[in-house]
Order: C-alpha cells, then sequence, then structure tokens
C-alpha cells in the first residue's frame, strides 16, 4: 500500500484506547501493509494504527532485523528487571527521554488470518512492545514518566517547532485553543 503520515502529539486519536480488530479481510491486509510500509524508514522501530490516524488494535515493528506485526496484541509477560532507556516517539518528534521499561517483554495476539502470534523480545525489541501497545491503549511514554520529567516533556513539546503551528518560533494566534493534553477543548 503506502507510507502513511504520522499523527502527532495533540491529536486526540493519540489518547484514546483502540477497538480490537474484529473482521479479517482486505482492509485488514492493507491497514497491515500500511503499517509495515510505514514502519520501514531509518530510525523507525515501531508504529502503531493509531500514529497514522486509525482506532484499530494493530501495530508493526523493526527492530534488530526483526519485522512484523501484530493485531490485537495484549502483554502478556513482563519481566522484573528493568531497563532505564531512552525513548522517543515519532508522534512526538526530536524529544528522547529516560523511560524505564521492563527488560523483556511477552505479547500475543492475532496475524492478518486470525491465527495465534506471540511475539517477545528483551532490551530495544521490550521497550518497542511496550511502547506500541501502550499507543493502542491510548497511553504515551511520556504518560509514564515521573511527574517533574512529564512537565518538563510537555514544556519542550509546547517550545518545539513542529507544536501546533510547525513553525518554528511562531507563536498559536490569540484565541487557538490548545489540545487537551495542555487543557484545551
Amino acid at each position: 500500500m503506502s507510507m502513511r503520515p504520522i499523527v502527532r502529539f495533540g491529536d486526540p486519536v493519540l489518547t484514546s484506547p483502540t477497538a480490537p480488530v474484529t473482521s479479517f479481510d482486505r482492509h485488514t491486509e492493507n491497514l497491515v501493509r500500511d503499517l509495515l510500509d510505514t514502519v520501514d524508514a531509518p530510525g523507525r522501530a515501531g508504529v502503531a494504527a493509531t500514529q497514522i490516524g486509525v482506532g484499530l488494535s494493530a501495530f508493526s515493528y523493526d527492530v534488530d532485523g526483526r519485522v512484523g506485526y501484530i493485531i490485537n496484541p495484549r502483554i502478556v509477560e513482563l519481566s522484573d528487571e528493568l531497563q532505564d532507556c531512552d525513548e522517543g516517539c515519532l508522534s512526538i518528534p526530536k524529544l528522547w527521554y529516560r523511560t524505564k521499561r521492563a527488560r523483556r517483554a511477552v505479547v500475543t495476539g492475532v496475524d492478518v488470518r486470525n491465527e495465534p502470534v506471540t511475539v517477545e523480545g528483551t532490551d530495544l525489541m521490550a521497550q518497542c512492545l511496550q511502547h506500541e501497545t501502550d499507543h493502542l491503549d491510548g497511553m504515551l511514554y511520556i504518560d509514564r514518566l515521573p511527574k517533574e520529567d512529564r512537565k518538563r516533556a510537555l514544556r519542550d513539546i509546547r517550545r518545539s517547532d513542529w507544536f501546533l503551528s510547525g513553525v518554528q518560533g511562531t507563536e498559536p494566534q490569540p484565541g487557538t485553543a490548545l489540545p487537551s493534553a495542555f487543557g484545551g477543548a
């Protein structure tokens, strides 16, 4: 199909829990192809359906030569051992923050034929599985940050060149509503 544009922070689709995929037809196959095409770019480890504006439970991944997807994923196991890793997000471009994640994760779901699939990984793959599953639950990684770090992240987002206007240094026009994540409508 095609590489899809990435939805950015402030769009309600990113904070809305997804619906499970219940129909396994050509539309589901097209969604999976779009997810795989969209993750196939340098610097991308995963893309959730919400990040391409689709409120369905599916994501793709491309980590250390492992490329795939999973539909209706659920985390079924997380290690007690944690990793403190730099984490970023395509929907919050150019900003990275230290995030605690389980060092190992196991996710189950299905493929385009509704056949069971299990994906597991450690380190970066575990981080990706947790990050993308969070997206499908309407959670962004900055929601997992300690309070002061989250405040700093939100401040950095407001100051970023892509937020609201997308033009560096341009302030929003008077009367412009902030996204709901900042107390707007």
